[in-house]
């Protein structure tokens, strides 16, 4: 059981989701092939925050109005009314990235059944303790009006002075400078400076300082242990701390403390009793605070600050300073720490089991190297902040107790003890009126506002998809379940909670096994990024799309028109021709290909290409096969090969039979880019550009005598068509001594063989050519017929054992003298002719070997006649022979003489050989002047020597071939 990671509901996948869906089908199709229960369940996300910024949006730009101006119960309905109109969109995309899911079982984390979940997973978190309340600090959106969660946080990294967009303002905001400012010291010190300097990067939180602290071993500031200094605008007497977190070299060495807004300032105001004043609100204005800054814009007050130290004389000066902006990746808004009652999840125990797990092994994460992230996490861990401030999601079932008794003090919204949980409104009431001892006639109860991170429900999917809590044949059957596949990116934020929560929830593991993929980046290794123009819709892909439909994509966005022009530039950079059409199965094929990369895969369109010309192979391969196996032919019911198999056909069976093997343990060890190798090169470079051509001379004869016992003339074969047949016939090509051929029954055998398991053997990664063309196979015969391809037997190594040594040596042996054949054809400019060629192999061995390859040489060589020469005296190839080496066993020689015009070519190796004198004078002039070496940059000085020994080797060639050419005249 696999289920997946459950897309945004918001809008369209990007490749990442692609990525997703090809390893994950590939992994149900396999498993599903090798006959397991598979269910692959999917699965829609609600998407709190980006569903709710969509829909905003869109009813200001349609109807001008706020969901304040709605209200909440409208505005939760014109989301369940855009989710009907656009939620289907992801689903679409997933059957055409041809995802094989149990499509009757999606779910969507707001379904009812969802829902009961969420509500019975809070409180029951609730009443063990695990989840609590407590004000504390967040990362909160003002432009969201929202806390978010931590993968929701881009952070900007900064080298120094930045000018950077701040949603809600006009003009830039400058970042990445240090502010020094001066706090006057409280009494008088003869002899000391009356003054303490502090520096900051965030000018306008000064507004809520509540102390100063220095290093309690810094001797600059020991006269201040005791000494306390006056804020200029709030009178408020600030102590001098002497604390060791401050670090001395940053700064002046003493640093401002603003609890309320920095996290390392809480934990030192927690340590030493400090007031924690919050100055700005969560609409980003600034609160209790004197005029003239009251009701200012955060950074509007920052400005405001800076010129009222200097006014009175307070301001030392600005300095750059790297640092690190945490930026809202939704609404690209500054990220504010603020102080806020919320819910946590108690993290800690529930950590200690998930680490404890994988420590036994009972959780294994591949790639391992991932264990080590795992640890320093789930060691590492802080509570979770499971509170958003937002409408579209799941309510938190908490509610807040107000009780009508003198006896009984009203709450804070803070106070832990003063909210209680329930399933209902009524259960609610009743364990308050129970806590608090009085009648629930007394108590009042307003639930909380506030909706549930989404990654609280996802973290439950696992086992609430099952209907979970109610027990169900499905949750006893599928859960635990057996992997979860996601990227590397959510081990923590998503991977992890699910971990926890199932072993809270459950008492169980939610899965065994966690494959963890790495991430999708452009062909540059930039991140996936709307505002750059490299994000793909997968359908884009697969489809195709012109330069003009990419930018009408982001004209229809909701990119700002800086970064509207950006990426359109970054779009013409990247496809100034569009996007050609790749298909699906190359686009699978690719993704899953490309996870040899590590962590990041940077995607090229361009091999995602080259994987569709792949596609194209497949397919005239398997109709070429198609023809040749014609209409009434019928395969064995067993996978033996009928007749005489030849060296051909023991050679391509044996490549598949490793194929075979390689995938099948590929895929069980998760190693996507060595199964997609070892089926693309068993059918581009074994099957198509080999066996095929060896085959064809084997099947032409087998229909050539058909057809002469068809007319009435025996089994006598035709007579040659041309000079060069009838040539070759005479120089000892004939049949009977053609080397170790099978027979056309064997061949038509092994062609079945060899594209039936091809076909299963891509099936997970292209299911569509796959099963295409095999549905286009004539079917074994029962017990082995099976409708579909998506459920025949994966090819098992214990099956395809035909392994052979002796005939992959002979054939590695043969394509090497095939090679050497091809290499001087090209040199020598033959393209129709067919000249005999002769085989010198000293090795009695390999000479026996190279006459059982002959067959093979003239199909695949382009050559007639072959003869093997021994290593004798006196058997030696005739003159006019082109020679190469093909190996320390085989020298081959090709017979020019009579096939070229010598006197034509003379003439024009001799302008090839000037040229190439020419340019060697020139370069090695260039080369040995004075001052080349110490003028001309190493890297050109290395490419031109490359150069001069790839000259001075064809000059060689050139001569040698000048020396044959005469010997022909």
């Amino acid at each position: 059981m696999m289920c997946v990671p459950p897309p945004n509901v918001t809008g369209s996948l990007h490749l990442g989701h692609a990525l997703t869906s090809a390893i994950q089908d590939s992994l149900a199709r396999w498993h599903r092939m090798r006959g397991a229960t598979t269910l692959w369940n999917p699965g829609c996300d609600h998407a709190g925050i980006a569903t709710q910024v969509v829909v905003e949006r869109r009813l200001w730009r349609q109807r001008g109005l706020t969901r304040h101006q709605l209200g909440r119960e409208e505005f939760l309905r014109e989301v369940w009314r855009w989710k009907d109109e656009k939620g289907d969109r992801i689903y679409q995309q997933l059957r055409r990235l041809g995802a094989s899911m149990d499509w009757d079982r999606a779910c969507f984390t707001m379904d009812p059944k969802m829902c009961r979940a969420v509500r019975e997973a809070f409180v029951r978190l609730h009443e063990s303790g695990l989840i609590y309340r407590s004000t504390r600090l967040v990362h909160w959106s003002c432009a969201l009006n929202s806390a978010i969660s931590d993968i929701e946080v881009d952070k900007k990294e900064l080298a120094g002075r930045t000018l950077l967009r701040v949603p809600g303002y006009e003009t830039p905001i400058e970042f990445g400078v240090l502010v020094a400012f001066a706090y006057p010291l409280e009494g008088d010190g003869e002899g000391e400076e009356q003054e303490v300097v502090v520096a900051t990067t965030r000018l306008e939180t000064m507004l809520g300082d509540v102390a100063v602290a220095v290093h309690p071993d810094d001797p600059r500031y020991q006269h201040l242990r005791g000494r306390r200094v006056r804020h200029p605008f709030t009178g408020r007497s600030l102590p001098v701390l002497h604390d060791a977190f401050v670090d001395p070299s940053f700064g002046t060495g003493a640093v401002k403390i603003t609890p309320a807004h920095d996290a390392t300032d809480f934990e030192v105001g927690q340590r030493h009793g400090l007031p924690r004043p919050s100055i700005i609100g969560e609409d980003g204005r600034l609160i209790n605070v004197p005029p003239p800054f009251l009701g200012l814009p955060r950074f509007t007050g920052r400005a405001a600050v800076l010129e009222a130290l200097k006014q009175r004389g307070l301001f030392r000066g600005v300095t750059e300073n790297p640092m690190v902006v945490p930026i809202c990746s939704r609404s690209k808004d500054v990220v504010e720490p603020l102080l806020k009652p919320q819910w946590y999840v108690r993290c800690q125990g529930l950590a200690r089991g998930a680490a404890a797990a994988v420590r036994r092994g009972d959780l294994r994460l591949r790639p391992p190297a991932h264990t080590r992230t795992w640890f320093q996490w789930m060691d590492n861990i802080r509570d979770w902040c499971i509170s958003r401030q937002l409408w579209w999601g799941h309510r938190i079932p908490a509610y807040f107790v107000t009780v009508d008794d003198p006896n009984v003090p009203p709450g804070e919204d803070g106070d832990d003890r003063y909210w209680v949980s329930g399933r209902s409104e009524e259960e609610a009431r009743e364990k308050a009126a129970q806590n608090f001892g009085v009648t629930p006639e007394r108590v009042t109860l307003r639930q909380d506002e506030d909706v549930l991170d989404t990654w609280f429900s996802s973290g439950l999917f696992p086992f609430s998809i099952f209907g979970w809590p109610e027990p169900s044949q499905d949750l006893e059957v599928f859960y635990p379940g057996t992997l979860l596949e996601t990227g590397h990116d959510i081990l923590f934020f998503w991977v992890a909670r699910m971990v926890m929560l199932g072993l809270a929830l459950t008492g169980r593991l939610p899965f065994r096994e966690v494959y963890l993929h790495a991430i999708v980046r452009d062909a540059h290794g930039r991140k996936m990024s709307k505002s750059l123009g490299n994000v793909i819709d997968p359908l884009d892909v697969i489809t195709g799309i012109s330069l003009q439909g990419l930018h009408e994509q982001l004209e229809n966005s909701n990119l700002d028109p800086a970064e509207l022009e950006r990426a359109r530039e970054g779009q013409k950079r990247d496809f100034p021709n569009g996007i050609p059409e790749c298909g699906t199965d190359a686009l699978r094929f690719a993704l899953c290909a490309y996870t040899a990369q590590g962590r990041d895969i940077n995607l090229d369109v361009g091999r995602v290409l080259g994987y569709r010309h792949f596609c194209n192979k497949v397919w005239n391969g398997a109709r070429f096969v198609l023809r040749a196996l014609g209409p009434d032919y019928r395969p064995p019911p067993d996978l033996q090969c009928r007749g005489r198999a030849g060296l051909g056909e023991r050679w391509v069976l044996s490549r598949l039979s490793r194929a075979v093997g390689v995938c099948g343990g590929a895929l069980g060890g998760f190693d996507f880019p060595a199964a997609t190798s070892a089926v693309h090169g068993f059918w581009l470079y074994e099957l198509c550009d080999v066996y095929l051509e060896c085959v064809k001379p084997v099947l032409a004869r087998a229909a050539s005598a058909q057809s002469g016992r068809a007319g009435g003339g025996g089994s006598a074969r035709p007579p040659p068509q041309t000079a060069e047949e009838d040539r070759d016939e005479e120089e000892g090509g004939d049949e009977e001594d053609a080397g170790d051929v099978g027979d056309a029954l064997a061949a038509r055998d092994a062609l079945f063989t060899c594209v039936d398991a091809g076909l299963r053997l891509l099936a997970p990664f292209m299911p569509f050519l796959s099963e295409e063309l095999w549905q286009r196979l004539p079917p074994r015969q029962p017990p082995r017929a099976t409708p579909s391809l998506c459920v025949c037997p994966y090819p098992e190594a214990s099956e395809y054992c035909w392994q052979d040594e002796e005939a992959e040596a002979t054939m590695e042996f043969v394509l090497s003298i095939v090679r050497a054949l091809r290499s001087l054809r090209a040199h020598h400019g033959l393209t129709r002719s067919r000249p005999p060629c002769f085989l010198q192999c000293p090795d009695a061995e390999w000479a026996e070997r190279a006459g059982l390859g002959r067959a093979q040489i003239r199909a695949l060589g382009g050559v007639g006649a072959v003869r093997v020469l021994g290593g004798g005296e006196g058997d030696e190839p005739p003159p006019g022979c082109a020679v190469a080496v093909a190996s320390d066993r085989c020298t081959v020689y090709l017979l020019l003489k009579g096939v070229v015009d010598a006197p034509k070519e003379l003439a024009k190796l001799g302008g090839r050989r000037e040229e190439l004198v020419r340019g060697l004078e020139r370069l090695r002039q260039r080369r040995g002047g004075p001052e080349y070496r110490e003028k001309v940059p190493p890297p050109v000085q290395e490419a031109e020597a490359a150069k001069l020994a790839q000259l001075e080797a064809e000059l060689q060639k050139v001569l040698e071939a000048e020396e044959l050419m005469r010997k022909m005249l």
